[in-house]
């Protein structure tokens, strides 16, 4: 990843008003990723602000497509690859 700041790329200041305690926790963290307070907050926010956007994906298909996919949605697979992948330890139940 490269750095947020360079001389070829004009850059904005954003100010924040945080609680102490939030600012330890964050110098903290970023202490342990040796980033500076703003590298890692900066990297934290375009990571969030990146899986928002990915979490809003919009896909436009023609009827006869999406009429495929709520068959298969409603009638999915039996067969032994798709009741092995049904079977498989979910990560979050962990």
């Amino acid at each position: 990843m490269e750095p947020y700041s360079s001389p070829d790329i004009p850059t904005r200041a954003v100010n924040l008003r945080i609680r102490e305690d939030v600012r330890t926790l964050i110098d903290r963290a970023a202490k342990a990723q040796s980033k500076s307070r703003s590298d890692f907050m900066i990297d934290a926010a375009r990571r969030a602000a990146e899986d928002t956007l990915l979490d809003q994906t919009f896909l436009r298909v023609d009827e006869e497509t999406y009429q495929y996919f709520l068959n298969v949605l409603d009638n999915p697979p039996h067969n032994e690859g798709f009741e092995r992948l049904m079977n498989v330890k979910k990560p979050w139940t962990e």
